[in-house]
């Protein structure tokens, strides 16, 4: 979920005031919120947030994340940059023998070591190359229901959403009319994603959003911002990562404008609603500060950037590259740095570019590690 620093500060100024006493009056809310005294990590006037989306629940896999983001908070320049991170990156550091970047929550997570976010922000900080000083976690059913609380948002649509392979949430174990024996049969010829749709139809929808202002519910706005096979460009990283900044925007005008953050009704049923489907380790001590961070960033600029393989029919070069199917990577879809494989000093040099200046472009040609670190 375009789980992002607007979706953060919505839902973090949920569990800001949740912790605070709340027997004390508003007015005293308010003076936490315009006195607090700086207590947030920062790097050079920055605060660096990894912010995870996750399916959670019945879910296949219900602690991968299915959205990876950063969201970097330029104080000195009142400035929000949102860098997306595909989930197929492969990482080495991932599981035994490594794995996609997306595995790395989840892996932290096994054996109740609940070391997920700590697991998390290495590996995103490796790549990135930025300190990580905070991480937080939603599950794709405290989105839906904190959506619905705030009875919906509008999206600015910019183009016609198409996917006709939308999976039907829970209908993953759906026989779709066909026998054991008939599916057993039917796994062992390797089939393609294609052939898998046609044989399990039953298991997805045709989702359509059209372009324009559309009022979501939380359920459409989740497979708005899920969506990995839509038509055309719709289909691709890119899209899917610029949809989920869309709902983000979405989302950060919808709070501000019912002025949920001095709330403290509001506040309190969201946090009823959703306390169970986050996880994160900013602590209750800098709450108020990131209230106020919250009403001080408004208005700010919000700056997003996409990692990820380019577009060759728009002539807009890619950081990432997909090597061929192989046992290399459990013979599944990943994708490399386009400069080498656990070489991440393009993908530095662009993220690092990207909250500086904003609007880099990336050059056909790789960049050179000496070249890419100026």
């Amino acid at each position: 979920m375009r789980k992002f620093i607007l979706l953060f500060f919505f839902i973090v100024a949920i569990t800001v005031l949740a912790g605070i006493q709340f027997e004390t009056q508003l007015i005293t809310l308010t003076k936490l919120i315009f006195t607090s005294t700086p207590s947030l990590k920062q790097t050079n006037n920055k605060t660096n947030i990894l912010l995870l989306g996750i399916g959670g629940g019945n879910h296949a896999g219900p602690n991968l994340t299915d959205t990876i983001m950063v969201a970097s908070i330029d104080r000195q320049n009142n400035k929000v940059t949102l860098i997306s991170i595909p989930r197929d990156l492969w990482i080495t550091q991932v599981g035994d023998n490594g794995g996609k970047i997306n595995e790395a929550y989840a892996d932290g997570q096994m054996d109740n070591k609940n070391n997920g976010l700590q697991k998390a922000e290495a590996v995103v900080g490796m790549v990135t190359g930025l300190p990580i000083h905070y991480g937080f976690r939603i599950d794709f059913g405290g989105f839906v229901k904190a959506i619905d609380l705030i009875n919906g948002i509008d999206v600015d649509v910019i183009d016609t959403l198409d996917d006709y392979h939308y999976p039907i949430d829970g209908q993953e174990d759906n026989l779709c009319g066909h026998t054991q024996t008939e599916i057993q049969i039917f796994n062992d010829t390797n089939p393609t994603e294609q052939q898998t749709w046609d044989f399990f139809s039953c298991r997805y929808m045709h989702l359509h959003v059209p372009a324009g202002v559309q009022h979501m519910d939380g359920k459409t706005a989740l497979a708005f911002a899920r969506s990995r096979h839509g038509v055309g460009n719709e289909g691709t990283d890119f899209a899917r990562s610029r949809r989920q900044q869309l709902v983000i925007e979405a989302i950060r005008t919808k709070v501000f404008s019912l002025g949920i953050i001095l709330n403290p009704q509001k506040i309190m049923d969201l946090y009823t609603i959703i306390q169970n489907s986050i996880d994160t380790n900013i602590p209750k001590s800098t709450f108020p500060e990131l209230i106020n961070l919250a009403q001080k960033f408004k208005n700010a600029a919000i700056h997003t950037a996409v990692i990820d393989y380019g577009d060759a029919s728009q002539n807009r070069a890619g950081l990432l590259i997909s090597p061929p199917i192989s046992s290399n990577y459990y013979y599944e879809y990943v994708l490399l740095p386009r400069v080498g494989k656990e070489n991440f000093s393009e993908i530095q040099w662009y993220v690092s570019c990207e909250i500086k200046t904003g609007n880099c472009t990336i050059p056909q040609t790789p960049l050179t590690p000496t070249s890419s670190s100026k």
